[in-house]
Formats: C-alpha cells, structure tokens, sequence
C-alpha cells in the first residue's frame, strides 16, 4: 500500500492531508458521529511556523488531543462552544428567577459578550487564562461584581465538564485565592451610637414622626423592602408578632411588585417587643388613610403612604436616614456614621448575637437561608465584646 507524504517526503498517518498551499489537516469523527478537521501549518512539534503564520500546535500535538478526548468520551474542539455561548446555555435553564436575578444574569453576559473572552472557544481556557482574567477585571470592578461573574462562570464550565465538552472547570478555584476582598465592610453601630440616633429622632420636631418606623427597623431586623411592605393585616396585635411573606420594591422600568421574600426562609413571623408593639399600634393609628387604597400584587392597606398616595419604598426611608444624619452631624462635634435601614439591619443581629441568643433562632428571625450568614456577616464583634464575655464566664473583675 502507497501511503501518502507530505512535501518534505514524511510519511502521512491515516487522517492526514497535505494542502496544496502546505497547510496540514487531519480529519476525524468525534463522539457525535460528526466529521470534523483540524489544521496547522506543522506537522511535527520541531517544525518552523511559516513566515507570517500565527504560531500553533502542531498537527500531531492536535492528534495527540483529540485522541486522547475521543478516549474519554471528550468532545473534542469544546464542541466549538465559546464561553459567551456556554453561559448563555447555562443561564437560558435557570427558570423561575425573579427580575432582580434576571438583570444580574444579564449584567454578566454584557460584560462577557464586549470581552475578548467571550468568543473564545470553552476548551482553550485553561486555569491560568481564568485566574488572568478575573486579575484583569480587578482593576475596573469591585469585588462584590467579580464575584457574581465567577459565581456564573463556576458552574457554567462545570456544566461543561459534565457534558464532556472539556476536561476541566478552569474557573473551580476560590476567588480569594486570586484577588482581595476590597469591598466595604458591613458594618453596625454602637448602643451608643443607637441610642444617640433614635433619641435626636425622637426629640427633633420635623423627624420625629419617623420615629416609630425607625425603632422597629432597629428592633426587629426587617429588611427595608419587608418593612415597606408590611400591610396592616401582617400585623399581629393579638399574637403580637409580625407577619413577613412578602416584599415591596419600585423597579426602573417596572413599577412598584410586591414579590416573595428574598428566600424560602425569608418567609417567617417575628415576635414583637412591647416597644414594638407600641410603635406599631401608634403607626396604625396615626395612618392616614388615603381615599382610594392602592392595591399592589393583590396586597393593600400598606402601613406607609407617600404624598401621592403610593405606598412609601426603600428610597424614601433611605432619603430620612441620609437627612436625619446630615442634621445631627452638622449640630455635633462627634459624628455618627452614615446610617442606613440596612445597618438597622446588621445592628439588631449583631445586638442579638451579643445578648446570647441561640443562632438558629437568630437565623429564623432574620430569614437568613444559612447560619453561616448570621454568623459570619451580621455579627460584628470585636475586643470589648469579647472581653465582656470573658468576664462573664470566668467572673473576672
């Protein structure tokens, strides 16, 4: 049998072709039953790439792949699948997710749909090409965005992995591994710092009817889009607690939505004080009633109503919050940090966790999904707190 040689009088295996312009090719038939061709300019790994040729594998080396991913079930090539592709097949079977993860979903394929990454075909990525990247995005993004990023990529890839497009995740490494967490600490306030809010709130004639609303984000954990959309029907005099399986948020291009809670353990009942109680009954009284009760997600009678007779969202509370702080810090020498009804938030859980309370009770009451959550990213402890325990379990002092 004659077998076929290249140029240079090297013999061809089976598979191999010589073009007429030098380029060699090799064809096969990967897992699928499809025929596929690949090429490069050089047959061996020794051989020169041509003068103005874009340096490649050689011929054998693509072989030498392709062989061994045939062998494992591999498709070869990534299926051609680029990384732009792959993600969008990996978000297009996440079904019923809310608009808030769809506008994150979308916000990572435009970033990876205007990058060179995202035409590259899924089998070129290596993990140093990944880690390179992500390096890359440090120096435009903030890390909380990195990490949405790689929290698709991750499992996209590992999908491929599964679908035996590639061999290896590239992107199954630890982010922190890679760059720092420069993103700003969640913080919470002091009793001191508490009690010097609530009281100016409570003592100043054009806040203080804001008062009760910012005691029970301080005294219940509430997130601010379960506090707006508290109805009067979700509060429990008899019981005395605070129904929450809902929340209400106004979206650009939306509208106001009342949806479920941010998770299934969002959805709880959360025992009130008698400070709590008290507030709430005074909120309830001094409600006004607006002539036409608007009705949103087949929920109304919302606790707080703004000018226009809409129920009030997390801006408005954010808007007293950044006022009530400016005017205290403009009549004190010593300031307050900027305070949010999301630091409310982290000040209660914290606070909680001080007092002893048990954490998977602190975790139900504040609807987080995992105890690690509580623990690890609403508790802020630091020495005096430690100290004081100390005290405490030893009688120290």
């Amino acid at each position: 049998m004659v077998r076929r040689k290249d140029n240079r009088g090297r013999v061809l295996n089976d598979g191999e072709t010589q073009r007429t312009d030098g380029r060699y090719a090799y064809q096969y038939t990967d897992v699928l039953g499809n025929r596929k061709v690949v090429y490069s300019w050089k047959l061996l790994p020794s051989d020169k790439t041509p003068s103005g040729k874009r340096k490649d594998l050689s011929l054998r080396e693509k072989e030498k792949q392709i062989t061994a991913d045939l062998n494992s079930g591999i498709v070869p090539c990534g299926g051609n699948m680029t990384v732009l592709e792959l993600v969008e097949k990996y978000i297009s079977q996440k079904t019923g997710v809310k608009h808030s993860t769809k506008v994150n979903y979308q916000f990572i394929i435009n970033i990876i749909k205007n990058d060179v990454i995202g035409a590259e075909r899924i089998d070129k990525i290596k993990l140093s090409d990944a880690k390179d990247w992500i390096i890359s995005l440090s120096n435009s993004r903030g890390y909380s965005s990195i990490r949405a990023i790689h929290s698709v990529l991750n499992p996209a890839f590992k999908m491929a992995v599964e679908n035996d497009l590639i061999r290896k995740n590239p992107f199954d490494f630890k982010l922190s591994t890679v760059i720092s967490n420069d993103s700003k600490t969640r913080q919470s306030l002091t009793v001191e710092q508490e009690q010097q809010f609530l009281e100016f709130v409570k003592n100043d004639n054009h806040f203080n009817k804001y008062y009760d609303g910012i005691f029970v984000l301080f005294n219940t954990g509430l997130r601010v889009s379960e506090f707006c959309g508290l109805t009067l029907s979700d509060i429990d005099f008899k019981n005395r607690k605070i129904i929450i399986d809902h929340q209400l948020q106004r979206r650009y291009g939306i509208g106001y939505e009342v949806t479920s809670t941010k998770t299934s353990c969002g959805t709880r009942e959360i025992p009130m004080t008698n400070e709590v109680y008290e507030c709430f009954k005074r909120i309830v009284k001094n409600r006004e009633n607006p002539k036409i009760e608007p009705i949103i997600g087949g929920k109304s009678g919302f606790l707080f109503i703004d000018k226009n007779n809409m129920p009030k969202v997390a801006m408005h509370w954010e808007k007293y919050f950044q006022e009530i702080c400016a005017k205290y810090n403009n009549s004190h020498t010593i300031q307050l940090p900027e305070i949010t009804p999301h630091i409310c938030r982290h000040t209660f859980c914290s606070n909680m966790a001080k007092s002893g309370m048990n954490p998977k009770t602190l975790q139900y009451i504040m609807g987080h999904s995992s105890i690690n959550v509580t623990l690890n990213t609403y508790t802020h402890i630091n020495f005096e707190n430690a100290q004081e325990e100390m005290m405490k379990i030893h009688k120290w002092g």
